[in-house]
């Protein structure tokens, strides 16, 4: 039977490159973007011969980008070995990779004698993995202007699910560079790698993620198994990368929206430094038994609020180069640097607490708060105060404001950090659209999430709002994303009427 496992990308709002040491925190929404692994047997019977030789077949789909390559799994030390053409062997998926590998070294180090020779059976018939991403992961601008359609999230939704993926052929330069996927900056790579995992440990019998339905999400008090998703797709993410991120983009697709504090980069020193010599089995058990000493506050967005995400279309930005860029100023200048990171991390506090405060005034009188947010929602911020007539109308409105005003000094001391760094973290471009973003009725808040650059903006809107601002960004050739937050984390979706349509829709595509 397959196991269909589903895993969200994410914003991060607050704690741009803060998030990267510790103790600072970060804001990370989960999105409706969710990226989906299917697991089931390659074959209904053990193959007679995969006894004598000790391997298992593994086959990995991604239907989006046309691609398919087998591997063989040794049951010895739990590596693969892909067997495709060498063409389909330049094209494979660390991530993915890696997610196989770990996830199967858990269920040895988990499992009993008993289990482990139930799982060696259950390897014997074979993995079958396939793997989709929604299309609010990707860019399809290109597609909708060649259809000439409008950019406008009509025209987005226009498109069947699971769209195939186009690349950035006009990056590559020579021969031997790969072409690069347009993407949107969602974090598809650790919503992928958390969603094979998770799907995995489920299929083996590791965790039993039914007890997540989204029902109970909110009410759970233990997250042991969700422990278990989280280390293994935090070790796989991060080898695949080659190199020790914040974590903040695997935690938010395994827990949901949070507010983050980034892992002791020692906890994987011994996936790190694993050798050949050294069992897989036993890098893992030193892993799952590491401190895991991050920390994670459940948070989500005030009640009548919505996450907006624009797509310029400005070419996108590389993180990777970015994040160097802050850290060798960091370096060269450490007393400027301190005073920016120390003003940026009050911004990012006093943002989280203005939020945090009008939840609770939700919480508190839920009709007042209701009253307020529709009213503003048809005024601009400059009007906002004048409309206070009550108390308790009052301390609304200056939470509100107080958010902006975190938001706006977030703003400076990113575009100041960006400027001494050599970077463009919110170039001009992005400065003139959000500050006409955070003009317009209704806006709370307009930024640049996680490393800024020319990937995204984001918006977050009072009410019904949100139809103004797409159409405002419409007419700036701005195209608004079908992206909104959701705070679930990952999730099986076997009572999910979506796992069928999500069956379906791998078939159709190969049929295609």
């Amino acid at each position: 039977m397959a196991v269909v496992a589903s895993a969200p990308g994410k914003v991060l709002m607050t704690g741009g490159y803060l998030v990267l040491e510790r103790p600072n925190a970060g804001i990370v929404l989960s999105t409706n973007a969710r990226f989906y692994a299917i697991v089931k047997p390659l074959h209904e019977e053990i193959i007679p011969e995969s006894w004598a030789w000790g391997w298992a077949d593994v086959k990995l789909t991604s239907p989006q980008m046309a691609r398919e390559t087998v591997y063989k799994l040794s049951l010895k030390n739990l590596k693969l070995q892909s067997v495709s053409s060498r063409q389909v062997v330049e094209s494979r998926n660390p991530f993915v990779e890696y997610a196989v590998e770990y996830a199967i070294a858990a269920a040895h180090v988990t499992f009993n004698k008993d289990k482990k020779d139930m799982l060696q059976k259950l390897l014997l018939k074979g993995l079958d993995i396939t793997i989709l991403g929604c299309n609010e992961f990707y860019s399809y601008r290109n597609q909708i202007k060649a259809r000439g359609l409008p950019l406008t999230p009509e025209s987005l939704a226009s498109l069947p699910p699971f769209t195939s993926i186009t690349f950035n052929a006009e990056d590559s330069i020579g021969e031997n560079q790969k072409p690069e996927v347009a993407k949107t900056g969602l974090g598809s790579s650790a919503a992928m790698t958390t969603a094979v995992v998770a799907a995995l440990l489920h299929y083996l019998g590791v965790v039993n993620l039914s007890s997540f339905s989204e029902d109970q999400s909110h009410g759970r008090k233990d997250d042991s198994d969700l422990d278990i998703v989280h280390v293994i797709a935090q070790t796989a993410h991060c080898i695949a990368q080659g190199k020790v991120g914040s974590g903040f983009d695997v935690s938010s697709a395994v827990f949901g929206s949070q507010r983050y504090v980034r892992f002791s980069p020692e906890v994987l020193s011994s996936a790190q430094n694993a050798g050949m010599a050294r069992p897989l089995t036993e890098v893992i058990y030193d892993v799952l038994k590491a401190k895991w000493d991050h920390e994670r506050t459940k948070f989500s967005l005030p009640p009548l609020m919505t996450l907006l995400l624009g797509e310029p279309g400005s070419g996108g930005s590389s993180t990777p180069s970015m994040v160097g860029a802050v850290k060798k100023w960091h370096k060269s200048d450490p007393q400027n640097a301190l005073e920016t990171w120390k003003k940026l991390s009050e911004g990012n506090s006093a943002l989280e607490m203005h939020l945090n405060t009008l939840r609770k005034l939700a919480e508190r009188n839920y009709n007042v708060y209701e009253c307020v947010i529709n009213a503003y929602s048809l005024l601009p911020a400059e009007k906002w105060l004048e409309r206070a007539n009550e108390p308790s109308q009052a301390d609304i409105v200056k939470e509100l404001l107080g958010a902006r005003d975190a938001m706006l000094g977030i703003r400076y001391y990113m575009r100041k950090m960006g400027e001494a760094a050599g970077i463009p973290i919110e170039p001009e471009s992005q400065t003139h659209l959000l500050d006409t973003t955070m003009n317009m009725e209704g806006v709370l808040l307009a930024g640049v999430p996680g490393a800024g650059g020319f990937d995204a903006v984001f918006a977050v809107t009072l009410g019904s709002s949100s139809k103004n601002v797409t159409k405002t960004w419409s007419s700036l050739n701005v195209l608004a994303m079908l992206v909104t937050e959701d705070p679930r984390g990952v999730s099986l979706e076997d009572h999910d009427p979506r796992a069928k349509e999500i069956t379906a829709a791998v078939s159709l595509i190969q049929l295609q």
